[in-house]
């Protein structure tokens, strides 16, 4: 089973919301994921980023895959 730390928007019409989460590879992008991991507000000034970095941490030892969007939020967080 390949996993995946990826983005699921929330949120209302033009005003997104994401949660970042781990979840099975194949599932659909706001399937219902196995672990939440944080979330990013791109809709403030300055961007809110708010990562579980322990939980991430584990699910990368585990051999989970991040999406290029959370690459990006896990180096703008400081890892």
């Amino acid at each position: 089973m390949a996993m995946k730390i990826r983005l699921t928007r929330m949120g209302s019409k033009k005003r997104p919301f994401y949660r970042v989460v781990a979840l099975d590879g194949a599932a659909r992008r706001d399937g219902r994921p196995v672990e939440y991991l944080g979330h990013y507000n791109p809709m403030v000034e300055p961007n809110e980023i708010q990562l579980d970095m322990e939980k991430i941490e584990q699910w990368l030892a585990k051999g989970a895959e991040p999406s290029s969007t959370v690459r990006s939020l896990l180096k703008k967080a400081g890892k």
